[in-house]
């Protein structure tokens, strides 16, 4: 993931049938699923196939993911979490998911005024 302010850091999708989706995009884009232990499952990135570069996850929606909503979810990199949420909802946006630890940095999950869900996250 950048640390580049504004940039989309990282995109991922959780869903009840992660491992039926992680196969969807191998067998349809041509991704190649690497594991990501979650303790008692796996989630997944998805790589390119001649780098091995991450591009994208599909996550389970279970335990820490159970809250977020399903579909792809944009996550772009802000400065401060935390004044980031409260700025969603001085303009007209809702928290979804609130501000809590990700990956050695901390994220939420908004709502904007159009109905657009999008995360935000703080390295």
């Amino acid at each position: 993931m950048t640390d580049e302010i504004g940039k989309i850091g990282w995109i991922d999708m959780t869903v009840a049938n992660a491992t039926e989706v992680r196969d969807f995009y191998a067998a349809v884009v041509g991704l190649e699923p690497e594991d990501v232990s979650m303790g008692d499952y796996n989630d997944y990135n998805m790589t390119m196939p001649e780098s091995g570069t991450p591009v994208c996850g599909v996550c389970h929606s279970l335990g820490n993911n159970a809250d977020l909503p399903g579909g792809w979810l944009i996550y772009f990199v802000v400065a401060d979490v935390e004044a980031s949420a409260a700025a969603c909802t001085a303009n007209g946006g809702r928290i979804v998911v609130a501000p809590r630890g990700l990956a050695g940095g901390r994220f939420c999950v908004i709502e904007d005024p159009g109905g657009a869900t999008a995360a935000l996250y703080q390295p």
